[in-house]
């Protein structure tokens, strides 16, 4: 995921140790130790709204840009016949610890590609972790990977000409490393309409990245009566912080937090006349 100083959540545990190897498979054995399912909710919510977005914008073709994209798990689930499940199975199996990296990555080309979804869309992914993304990219799952900290630096040409193809922004991990500065500097970059889709954790206030977003006509909505777990606390202290936290943010634990798991809300940001097009369908 994009980190750096500006990150808004520096209390929260991480896994800066697994996030960059050459692939995925210690940082998802660390995932399942966890329970971590967040890319399994957002599986869902993401086809759902590029199906949404479609309709409200004629149908034209667009990008899906996935924030914070990692070794592109949720570009995975997305354009692929497959579960998180079936994917940590896969990661985390016997025969897949024998092998290289190099033989990973041409398992997995093949894995994938016999897979794929005939309604797949391009992904775009940005993350500053180089192996990550390189690996994702190689193995078919990202059509463009860039490695670049919106936070601090302004996006590449490569990067501006990708953007202006984007019609939906997605995060699910990266709320809380990245901030409305890397928002900003995207939606500048636009050239259609833009959503965003963000799964953020109870912990982390959206608001500045919502009152960001309004500057750009996006309006954003969630539903305060639904979270989604999102994985196990890694130990009494992060739990405690989480608890407190989320207390702070004028929510209440009881059952949620307190419970040991981690547990996010989904935000969606769409323009005004989006809102309005999906009410007259529903």
């Amino acid at each position: 995921m994009i980190r750096g100083r500006s990150s808004i959540d520096l209390d929260r545990s991480r896994f800066d140790d697994l996030h960059d190897r050459p692939d995925p498979r210690a940082y998802v054995h660390r995932l399942t130790q966890l329970s971590y399912e967040t890319p399994h909710h957002a599986q869902r919510v993401v086809r759902a709204t590029i199906t949404e977005r479609a309709s409200a914008h004629g149908g034209d073709p667009f990008t899906v840009l996935d924030l914070c994209c990692s070794y592109g798990i949720k570009a995975a689930l997305l354009n692929h016949h497959v579960t998180l499940a079936e994917l940590y199975e896969h990661w985390t199996c016997p025969d897949a610890q024998t092998l290289t990296s190099a033989e990973l990555v041409r398992r997995d080309r093949e894995f994938f590609a016999l897979r794929r979804r005939s309604d797949a869309v391009p992904v775009v992914g940005v993350d500053i972790a180089g192996n990550a993304v390189r690996y994702a990219q190689a193995v078919g799952l990202l059509d463009e990977t860039y490695t670049e900290n919106l936070e601090c630096c302004p996006p590449s040409r490569h990067l501006r000409r990708a953007m202006a193809a984007t019609g939906l922004i997605t995060v699910t991990a990266g709320i809380g490393h990245v901030t409305w500065r890397s928002f900003e500097t995207l939606l500048r970059c636009a050239h259609v309409p833009v959503w965003v889709s963000a799964f953020v954790p109870r912990t982390v206030s959206y608001r500045p990245v919502a009152d960001r977003l309004a500057r750009h006509g996006l309006v954003t909505r969630a539903d305060p009566g639904r979270t989604y777990p999102r994985r196990l606390f890694t130990g009494p202290a992060e739990q405690r912080r989480a608890v407190e936290r989320a207390l702070r943010g004028g929510h209440d634990p009881s059952g949620l937090e307190t419970r040991g798991r981690c547990h996010t809300r989904l935000h969606q940001s769409r323009p005004s006349t989006a809102w309005a097009h999906i009410g007259t369908k529903s």
